[in-house]
């Protein structure tokens, strides 16, 4: 008794027809899946959209906040630097000051406050002595003014002319630079 054998090769009808029914199944399951496709491609195709939606307005909105933590950085970085500047120009300014005020003081110059001083010094003078050249009111005559008297000058004029009497003897002396170096 022979046994039937499973090889291939012994019996080539059989085969021939195992090969047509597996490419039969190939070809049917592909058409399959294209019909398939066909009716759920348009869903498949919105949902894919939606998902794709999503994801982009997650990256955005990571993006705008990312952003906003870096426009904040970078504001406290121009405070921070502005802040420092105007410290090293405050200082810097002050001893600019000094030294001015140090060169004017080596030169006889006086400061604003001794200036200050003189002017008040000077109107107070200038009160005492309008005080004292009020002359007593004499007695009019009925044209108005003194009899045998020519009318007086203005308090300012009378001061002018008691200024260029009293001019000082010595003119100011010009100042003088020094050369640096």
């Amino acid at each position: 008794m022979e046994k039937a054998s499973s090889d291939p090769n012994s019996n080539p009808g059989a085969a021939a027809d195992r090969i047509k029914d597996s490419a039969q199944q190939i070809w049917l399951a592909g058409l399959g899946a294209f019909a398939k496709m066909q009716q759920e491609g348009s869903k498949a195709f919105e949902a894919l959209v939606k998902d794709g939606a999503g994801v982009q307005k997650k990256t955005q909105q990571a993006a705008e906040e990312t952003l906003a933590q870096a426009q904040a950085r970078m504001a406290g970085f121009a405070n921070e630097f502005s802040n420092k500047a105007a410290g090293g120009w405050g200082k810097l300014e002050n001893i600019f000051e000094e030294r001015v005020a140090r060169a004017l003081e080596k030169l006889g110059v006086p400061s604003a406050r001794e200036m200050a001083a003189l002017q008040a010094r000077v109107e107070a003078l200038e009160a005492q002595l309008k005080q004292k050249q009020q002359p007593e009111p004499p007695k009019a005559s009925a044209s108005g003014t003194p009899r045998g008297s020519v009318p007086r000058k203005s308090p300012i004029a009378s001061r002018k002319a008691a200024a260029a009497r009293k001019a000082p003897a010595e003119s100011p002396k010009p100042l003088r630079h020094r050369k640096s170096g």
